[in-house]
Formats: structure tokens, sequence, C-alpha cells
């Protein structure tokens, strides 16, 4: 009779879960599969941050959520214009994507 030989081995990492779990907002696909709603409640849940949602009519994007923070500095339609434009191509409509933005304001004030 031949013996079986079982070999077993375990590789694991483990990062700090972050909270709010979003940096900046998420673009949610018009397909993706949790909608806007539901996001921005589990956010509620889990951080003090605000988020707003910014629509978006489109075949591939249909919704953004951003921290409040930054549409403080940039407009939604900026914003959304920008995602439209640099994101959209490179996002299928069931995806759900982090958004990460460094963003930087430069003010200059001319000597009176």
């Amino acid at each position: 009779m031949n013996k079986i030989k079982r070999q077993h081995g375990f590789r694991l990492r483990l990062t700090e879960f972050a909270l709010p779990p979003i940096q900046d907002g998420l673009i949610l696909g018009r397909l993706s599969p949790i909608g806007h709603v539901a996001v921005g409640k589990a956010l509620s849940l889990l951080s003090t941050t605000a988020f707003e949602h910014v629509p978006v009519e489109d075949e591939v994007i249909g919704d953004v959520l951003v921290r409040s923070a930054i549409l403080r500095k940039v407009s939604a339609e900026e914003l959304k214009a920008f995602i439209l434009q640099e994101i959209k191509p490179i996002m299928g409509p069931e995806e759900i994507l982090h958004l990460a933005l460094d963003l930087e304001i430069r003010l200059e004030r001319e000597p009176r």
C-alpha cells in the first residue's frame, strides 16, 4: 500500500484596517455590484469623515463619492470632468475604483 504524503504551507500578510477604508473617494461604475447609497451608509457607520455624492451621467461611470474637504478645494464639475477624461477610458462599468488625490493649490498675490 502506498503512503499518501500531505504537506501544508501558509503564507500570510497582515495589514492594519484603516478607517475610513476609503482615502479620498470611490468611483463607482454604472454596473458596479453596490450603489452609492449603500456605500455612503457604510462610510457613515465606519468614519466621521464626511463624503459627498457626485452623480455622473455616463455609460461607464455612475457615481463618485468624494471627501467633502476635497470639494471645498475643487468643484464637483472640475472633478467630474477630470474623471471622465482620465479615468473613464481605463475603467469598466462593473468596477469600483479607489480615488486617492494629490491635490495641490498654489496661490499668488501681487504686491499692493
